[in-house]
């Protein structure tokens, strides 16, 4: 006679599969010649291209934590996939595989088909096949996406190789997501510009590819400009000074964090905006104005590399700028 238990176990497993066939499982999604093997199989079979090295990471999403609870969950999909792009940018990596692992407290089947939504919008805009994962149920939504991709061989832009003298650049714009958390925890009204900067941030994939060969360091800024710098200089050996005016900030920004009692906070310590913070040698820099200008890239200098460790903030004047906060820290805050 059958147990009750093992019934309810076999129909929870049968249900979980038929969710990952229902949304997950599209393989004209993830056409990619290098998946031998991909959803549907115990594991995933890739065949990386020679003279590559492989890039991987891997991003957790906690509904409440990560991003609000009211994002829509296409947002929530595309943002899963953006953050571990960003990830790859930094590295000048170009991405190839996703797997993704979900808990949810129930199966919901709108949810579930938002979220797919936007995650393959996005894998599909920069050729990303999912090639496995798992399903199941927990007390909170947590997603975990693992980004694989690839770089040529020795071309890998890493953290560590800044020197002093070296220009500091960021691209686009900062501080506009964590101005639009801001307000939202405040219950104001969130511009458009904002709430997508927060929602949908853009991964610099491209531009990541085209500082190879022309950076001295990169990463991505995902804890605040300020920390995120920190890390870059601390694992180079050096310091950095920070000019405040050069700082790149959006009209939406600038009109509504003029209320805030420091309206420069949000862009140096908040996090989300997913930009590169860079470091290119003097001799370098007419390269990098070339790269980026042929494609209509935004990009600023914002600083100097210098010997003496840390990293400082000043005005025009010569003043310095002590932030409230260092940035986002995933423990300090809990």
């Amino acid at each position: 006679m059958d147990h009750p238990h093992n019934r309810e176990e076999r129909q929870a497993a049968a249900s979980e599969f038929d969710l990952i066939r229902r949304h997950f499982q599209h393989p004209e999604r993830s056409a990619r010649r290098d998946v031998v093997a991909g959803v549907g199989d115990d594991a995933a079979l890739l065949e990386p291209p020679p003279g590559m090295e492989l890039a991987a990471t891997v991003d957790t999403l906690l509904a409440g934590v990560h991003y609000p609870e009211s994002t829509a969950p296409e947002d929530v999909g595309y943002k899963a996939l953006a953050v571990n792009l960003s990830d790859l940018a930094a590295m000048g990596a170009a991405p190839a595989w996703a797997t993704l692992a979900l808990t949810l407290p129930a199966a919901d089947e709108a949810w579930l088909h938002g979220f797919s939504t936007g995650l393959f919008s996005l894998a599909g805009e920069y050729g990303v096949a999912l090639v496995g994962g798992d399903t199941t149920r927990g007390p909170m939504t947590a997603v975990t996406l693992q980004l694989l991709g690839l770089v040529p061989k020795g071309e890998a832009l890493r953290r560590g190789g800044a020197n002093a003298g070296d220009r500091i650049h960021v691209t686009g714009t900062l501080g506009d997501a964590a101005l639009a958390l801001r307000l939202l925890q405040e219950g104001a009204p969130v511009p458009a510009p904002l709430r997508r900067r927060l929602d949908r941030p853009e991964p610099r994939v491209a531009q990541g590819a085209a500082l190879r060969g022309v950076a001295s360091a990169c990463i991505d800024i995902s804890d605040g400009l300020l920390a995120d710098l920190g890390h870059l200089v601390e694992a180079s050996g050096v310091g950095a000074t920070v000019e405040l005016e050069r700082i790149p900030l959006s009209e939406s920004y600038r009109t509504h964090a003029a209320r805030l009692d420091d309206p420069h906070a949000p862009a140096l310590t908040g996090g989300d905006d997913y930009e590169l913070c860079f470091t290119v040698p003097p001799e370098r820099a007419a390269e990098l104005e070339r790269r980026f200008a042929r494609q209509g890239w935004p990009c600023h200098c914002i600083g100097v590399v210098e010997e003496r460790p840390g990293v400082r903030c000043r005005f025009a004047d010569g003043r310095e700028y002590h932030p409230a906060g260092g940035g986002y820290d995933h423990f300090s805050r809990c």
